[in-house]
């Protein structure tokens, strides 16, 4: 079976509406409290790096959720 892509959706603008942009600067601000945090505990290293890394692509990829199925 083919998995369904959603090609069209994924590379369509999507405006924010409603209340979707404080709900980006909502997600925008955590991740970056979090990522300040693991900056502040974690001794400088590739680790780190991807730890970070990880925290931009979430916050990306919860932003699309909104952006894509609200």
């Amino acid at each position: 079976m083919a998995y369904d892509l959603d090609i069209p959706n994924r590379f369509t603008y999507h405006p924010p509406h409603g209340d979707q942009a404080q709900r980006y600067e909502r997600l925008r601000a955590a991740g970056r409290e979090f990522a300040e945090l693991l900056a502040e505990l974690c001794p400088s290293s590739s680790e780190l790096s991807r730890a970070v890394a990880h925290v931009d692509e979430a916050v990306m990829n919860a932003n699309a959720g909104i952006a894509r199925h609200s």
